[in-house]
């Protein structure tokens, strides 16, 4: 009987195993396909699944010369570290009174903000396109910083309130017992212990804004504005398209997000965790 056990068991972990590697081919495919292009020549036509006998850097010289992509770096680094410092601000300062005071007040504005998070962006464009034009916002870094910002609160707020809530309360009087006062307990205990929802919410925030279209091709129209997701549209057009180009560009965009999460990978699937269960 053990014996038999043994066999399920282990035919159970080599099929794990076998899904594990799918999955992961799966995902890797569309990176690999990626890597392989931006390595050819744009006159290249071999399949996309068939890696250059020959590799070239052409494809990401001009992506850095004739596409701008390291302006277009730059100008996203701008508008995803604004706004992603300001949302980590803004959402842990709210997200604080709605998790420790359980009024029915505070629950609706909570459940305002998950409702706020089913509203798809676009639906909404219209109006929040006429509202920048009248205060000025558009072609400008602080209006699209604005609005991803608007829409990034509500996410932080839930995952900070949830990690919160999760923080017990007897923490915050036994600091007031030690003589701390009311508005330096947020700072000096729960602040500290929010590092795991923090790389969370900066992760989450950050690949969102750096990865936005949408909007940006609409508030920033100007050549000198443009960020990657308009840079790399750029390569493509009715008559003509630069595949090999916009594939370089791909990759350089995906470099900086890979290794942020690299970096804080530990921390952030401890802070997703523990925000969906608390």
């Amino acid at each position: 009987m053990a014996e038999k056990k043994s066999k399920l068991k282990t035919r159970w972990n080599w099929l794990k195993s076998i899904a594990a590697i799918l999955i992961s081919a799966f995902f890797f495919a569309p990176f690999y396909i990626i890597l392989s292009l931006s390595f050819k020549a744009r006159t290249d036509r071999s399949s996309y699944w068939l890696f250059p006998k020959e590799p070239t850097l052409d494809a990401y010289a001009y992506a850095l010369d004739k596409g701008d992509i390291g302006l277009a770096i730059i100008n996203t680094l701008i508008v995803t570290v604004f706004s992603v410092v300001l949302v980590l601000v803004f959402g842990a300062i709210a997200a604080y009174p709605l998790s420790r005071h359980k009024t029915k007040l505070n629950r609706f504005i909570l459940s305002c903000f998950v409702g706020v998070m089913m509203v798809p962006p676009l639906s909404v464009l219209v109006p929040i396109y006429k509202e920048l034009v009248s205060i000025g916002g558009i072609n400008t870094f602080w209006g699209i910083i604005l609005i991803t910002v608007t829409y990034s609160l509500p996410m932080s707020v839930f995952m900070f309130s949830n990690f919160i809530s999760g923080i017990p309360k007897e923490l915050d009087e036994a600091a007031l017992i030690d003589g701390c006062s009311q508005f330096m307990i947020f700072p000096r205990i729960i602040l500290p212990n929010m590092a795991p929802v923090i790389s969370s919410v900066l992760i989450l925030t950050g690949v969102s804004i750096w990865n936005d279209y949408s909007f940006q091709l609409y508030v920033l129209q100007r050549p000198k504005l443009k960020t990657i997701t308009l840079a790399i549209s750029s390569f493509f057009s009715e008559g003509n398209s630069n595949m090999p180009a916009a594939a370089a560009a791909a990759v350089l965009s995906v470099l900086p997000v890979a290794v942020i999460y690299l970096c804080l990978q530990k921390y952030f699937i401890k802070g997703t965790m523990d925000s969906a269960v608390k």
